[in-house]
């Protein structure tokens, strides 16, 4: 129904996935597949919305309405089995802003924040930048699983920790926590007295019969120290838009996250964020669901094709996204080497795992959210570059 093998061309669009690669790569000859957006246009339904909120011709203040924020809480029950009330709901230009809020309210400078590693770079910003202890809990890789070190989390825990922040689904190894994984992390964080800020923007495209828990669905008293933080960013491919969804269900944490956005103004978001969000989660299932079977689609045949051409280069199968971990180290060679290989024989640009934490030495982070063509010439490239 939906064409997801168009090729679109996204060049010279200010678009930071092609239009950046000369800051990042050093070229502008790359295949870009690193940042986490897809090259897939958009549900219809959402072209529409911004059309006709573009054909008034008049772009002034604006905030979520009633209407959008509903759109949000039919579409988590209706996906999620997550029953939220509207009043719990803030916004946020995007869940990294929310992140910081997070722990400028809810904790004091130098207190001890923790995260599971290797993770999503900013991650590891939010907590430094804002003179927090940057506590880091490795995750053990099991039979090629990626799995938490709970002796390890409960004793960095009971150590002063003040406020987890975790990734679920997780990016970049492709997890997604089960019930009782989250479970288990919320009656620790409850026994120690730890905050959650929970980010949940890859929540909607979990894999392969994979289902997202939404932490703050687990019970009642999980709610009361977790905030959630969700968007139509990724799900969409509107992270352009700038708009994400804050769920507090606890009110003595609701109250301070709001007086921080208002403080410093990042209540309101723009005109198309908004139009775009409601079109999204009143419309756009029918999207996401043939969307998720074409990453599908896009990740067997990865795993093949590394299977059969590529063997030195290993992939766990993600759980959720459209992002793959990919694991060179049995290439012999070292992080700078494949670096340099990736950038001038492959001519192909991947995240580099380092940037994910030092658990990253010998992986790179592959966006396959793009036309199977493009996909099969990022493997070619790799294979002419490594075989």
């Amino acid at each position: 129904m939906y064409n997801f093998d168009q090729i679109i061309d996204r060049r010279n669009t200010s678009c930071v996935k092609y239009d950046n690669l000369v800051n990042v790569f050093g070229s502008t000859d790359i295949l870009p597949m690193w940042v986490a957006d897809m090259d897939f246009q958009v549900a219809p339904e959402i072209l529409d919305a911004a059309r006709e909120c573009c054909e008034k011709g008049v772009f002034g203040y604006t905030f979520r309405s009633d209407k959008a924020k509903q759109a949000f809480a039919d579409w988590v029950a209706r996906r999620h089995g997550w029953q939220v009330d509207t009043r719990w709901l803030l916004s946020s230009p995007g869940i990294v802003t929310a992140l910081a809020l997070g722990v400028r309210v809810y904790t004091e400078e130098h207190d001890k924040v923790m995260i599971f590693t290797p993770v999503y770079p900013p991650f590891y910003a939010v907590v430094k930048d804002n003179n927090r202890e940057l506590v880091c809990s490795t995750l053990n890789v099991e039979n090629g699983h990626y799995q938490i070190n709970w002796e390890d989390v409960e004793k960095k825990l009971k150590n002063g920790v003040k406020l987890l922040i975790i990734s679920n689904s997780h990016n970049p190894v492709g997890r997604v926590w089960t019930k009782e994984e989250l479970t288990r992390i919320g009656a620790l964080c409850l026994q120690y007295g730890v905050t959650i800020l929970s980010d949940e923007i890859h929540s909607d495209l979990a894999l392969f019969g994979h289902k997202h828990v939404v932490m703050a669905s687990l019970s009642p008293e999980i709610a009361a120290i977790t905030v959630t933080m969700m968007a139509p960013s990724k799900t969409f491919n509107i992270a352009g838009m700038m708009n994400s969804v804050v769920v507090i269900s606890n009110p003595e944490l609701r109250r301070p996250f709001e007086k921080e956005l208002l403080c410093l103004h990042l209540d309101l978001g723009n005109i198309f964020g908004h139009v775009t969000l409601e079109a999204a989660y009143k419309h756009g299932d029918a999207w996401l669901d043939e969307m998720v079977r074409y990453l599908e689609k896009n990740i067997l045949f990865a795993d093949q094709f590394l299977r059969e051409e590529l063997p030195s280069v290993k992939m766990i199968l993600p759980e959720g996204s459209f992002l793959l971990w990919l694991d060179l180290r049995a290439t012999g060679l070292s992080h700078e080497q494949i670096q340099e290989k990736l950038l001038h024989e492959a001519k192909l640009g991947l995240n580099s795992g380092t940037d994910f934490g030092p658990e990253g030495e010998g992986f790179f982070r592959m966006n396959i959210g793009c036309p199977l063509e493009t996909v099969k010439e990022g493997l070619e490239r790799l294979k002419k570059a490594f075989k």
